[in-house]
């Protein structure tokens, strides 16, 4: 049994986690609790329309990852106050950020942009907007347009990574490169927009050593956060006719908690973990059903790092 008095030697916690949670960099940043609205503001996505590909990656479900997104049948507005109403019943006193979860929100041109944004700037309960979308929607006007953004709220934008490994990217129908990734990443932070990076832990066929490597490439990029998903499959999408098909391994709770750990042992700790774990909805989900008990899984970590008395970076050479 892991000592429970065992002195917590991670410096970016006010609590007991090994790592450096959202909400500490939310306490430290803005000194109070700070809550997400996550909108779906009817964006589509260059892999659906034919840009870059059809039918989006084979995982993302017809919600395009927005399952807890306000109803895209509304203004995004609305949306907010629909969402900020709700959960005021648990922060009353949270400040606020507008989420821009579903689908790839820079895919338009910047006079759809600006009036998607634009009441969010102007609103004095919203400090802040974080926009979820690819590395190849940025065009130059797009990118000068999320720039001044910058200099009036607190930004931050959301890219798809999920691997660097080309194989599993051309399973997944993700057609976007790694190198359109690195330019996306340079460009953000060019102008000083803070990069937050998503990776799907248990892609089909991927070992633990590919999915350390995704994170050890990650590391030694400029970004300052990271979402850690677990792949789940999810009804009616393409990746739930292949599971039937093939059968491939879906990963364990314990090996997802061994990855996890062993990943964010790679990384910098100053990165941000804003996500590690998923939050499928029951009636879509096929597999892993441990994913439904998110916060076993979160305290199976936290009990995990304690037993090896680990840490965010600890294989790292910075000291703490």
């Amino acid at each position: 049994m892991p000592d429970k008095k065992q002195k917590n030697p991670f410096p970016y916690s006010s609590d007991n986690k090994r790592y450096h949670t959202l909400t500490y960099h939310y306490q430290k940043r803005f000194g109070g609790k700070v809550a997400k609205a996550s909108l779906n503001a009817g964006f589509s996505c260059p892999n659906l329309d034919g840009t870059k590909g059809y039918g989006g990656c084979i995982y993302c479900s017809k919600s395009g990852s927005g399952e807890f997104a306000g109803e895209k049948t509304l203004p995004p507005l609305m949306q907010f106050e629909q969402m900020k109403n709700r959960m005021m019943k648990k922060w009353e006193d949270a400040k606020w950020i507008a989420y821009f979860q579903a689908r790839s929100n820079t895919y338009a041109p910047v006079s759809f942009l600006k009036k998607i944004y634009e009441p969010f700037l102007e609103k004095e309960d919203v400090l802040g907007i974080a926009i979820a979308t690819r590395p190849d929607t940025l065009s130059e006007e797009c990118l000068s347009y999320l720039k001044e953004m910058n200099q009036r709220t607190f930004l931050t934008v959301e890219l798809g990574l999920q691997t660097i490994h080309d194989k599993t990217a051309k399973y997944i129908n993700r057609c976007c490169s790694l190198e359109e990734f690195e330019k996306a990443v340079l460009e953000l932070r060019k102008r000083n927009i803070e990069v937050v990076v998503h990776i799907i832990n248990g892609l089909p066929y991927e070992t633990k050593e590919q999915m350390l490597q995704t994170v050890s490439y990650l590391n030694q990029l400029d970004i300052q956060g990271i979402k850690i998903h677990m792949l789940h499959i999810l009804k009616d999408t393409p990746l739930a006719t292949r599971y039937e098909k093939e059968k491939f391994k879906v990963l364990t709770k314990e090996e997802y908690v061994d990855i996890v750990i062993s990943q964010l042992e790679r990384l910098r700790p100053e990165i941000v973990i804003h996500r590690i774990t998923g939050d499928p909805k029951k009636e879509d989900l096929i597999a892993p059903d441990w994913l439904l008990k998110k916060f076993c899984v979160l305290n199976e970590i936290d009990k995990e790092m304690v037993k090896r008395n680990t840490y965010q970076g600890k294989q790292l050479s910075t000291k703490l």
